[in-house]
């Protein structure tokens, strides 16, 4: 695996390196209840720190992970979109492509054409010979983003995430899956541009 984080770039955003800078955006989105209407619950500051923290480790422990996503020119931290081991929800070893983005930015194709990349690298990069993403049934939002990327749904895959609450709507999840051949297969890897990240997330 490569070794330190990873830079991608798209026709028009930088999945980069986590910033210090960038963990009051990331607080303000997850306490937003329009973004995390999914979510078992809204985080606190802290709890969100932790998060970000968390998430740095992993990109400089594996060099891969959930990249910040900004804007160039327009916006210096919009969320996030990224791999992440997915074992310890789904019970097996499997990577997840994922997002989270402020509110202010949907309907503007940044989610998927992020996930795209993300995806490019996973089974470039990384080899992977299959990536899965997984939400509420009801989250139709992402579950669109999910067919758009190329994903199709297992329904001998669906599962009820412990996360939530015995009676909770939210417990019911589907799974999503795309192959590295089905990837492949398909002209949606093209655009994206892979490089070593400095300190800070400045791309050489």
């Amino acid at each position: 695996m490569p070794a330190g984080a990873e830079a991608i770039t798209t026709e028009r955003l930088a999945l980069r390196a986590w910033r210090p800078a960038d963990r009051p955006a990331f607080a303000a989105l997850n306490a937003d209840p329009r973004v995390m209407e999914y979510f078992p619950a809204a985080l606190s500051r802290g709890e969100s720190d932790r998060m970000a923290a968390a998430i740095e480790r992993r990109l400089l422990d594996q060099g891969w992970g959930l990249w910040a996503v900004e804007i160039p020119q327009v916006a210096a931290f919009i969320g996030f979109v990224g791999l992440n081991p997915a074992q310890e929800t789904l019970g097996y070893v499997a990577v997840e492509v994922g997002w989270r983005l402020a509110a202010e930015h949907w309907g503007h194709g940044y989610a998927p054409e992020a996930a795209i990349a993300a995806l490019a690298f996973g089974f470039g990069a990384l080899e992977i010979d299959e990536i899965v993403s997984f939400t509420s049934v009801g989250n139709h939002r992402s579950r669109r983003v999910m067919e758009k990327i190329g994903m199709t749904r297992d329904h001998s895959r669906d599962f009820e995430s412990p996360r939530y609450p015995p009676d909770s709507p939210q417990r019911a999840q589907v799974l999503y899956r795309i192959t590295r051949a089905m990837f492949d297969a398909t002209s949606s890897a093209r655009g994206a541009v892979i490089g070593p990240c400095l300190p800070g997330g400045e791309q050489r």
